[in-house]
């Protein structure tokens, strides 16, 4: 590896925040063995919600386009890379990222959730490289916490 991983994400003009606070009983993120699992992670700059609203193409007062929704699940994954840097302490020991799920609050006649999970898989890709490649879920749902438009969790390994 050439250059560390929070390098890369300094390339990409990036850098990740601080581990965005639960909103519940729960941890941002475990270690079980050698993986952490994050939880959900929201689109949350300075605990506050980049947009609300459902995912939809029309338009509509109240929505929030695909496109921008795609951007919003990239800042869920770098959320969610702060929650495993709290655990591992170095993203540099990441060995691969494992899995991606990706929950779209998506409007009734709206079905393209993998486009919008698409925003935090390509971050991974071009971050991680060949270790970023992930098995994936992009789910529908009608409506996330806060009014979030798009939540992502990650496993990863670590060594």
């Amino acid at each position: 590896m050439d250059k560390s991983y929070e390098d890369r994400l300094a390339q990409l003009g990036l850098e990740l925040p601080g581990v965005a606070r639960p909103l519940a009983a729960y941890a941002p993120a475990v270690v079980s063995g050698k993986h952490v699992y994050t939880a959900g992670q929201l689109p949350l700059v300075s605990g506050s919600l980049l947009e609300t609203g459902v995912v939809s193409e029309s338009g509509a007062e109240g929505t929030v386009s695909p496109e921008r929704a795609a951007e919003l699940a990239e800042r869920c994954a770098l959320n969610a890379l702060a929650a495993v840097k709290s655990q591992i302490e170095d993203l540099d020991r990441i060995q691969r990222i494992v899995k991606v799920t990706g929950f779209v609050a998506s409007a009734t006649d709206f079905y393209g959730q993998p486009a919008v999970v698409d925003g935090a898989s390509t971050l991974l890709g071009r971050v991680f490289g060949d270790a970023g490649v992930h098995a994936r879920s992009a789910v529908g749902v009608s409506v996330l916490p806060l009014n979030s438009p798009v939540e992502v969790e990650l496993v990863v390994e670590f060594h």
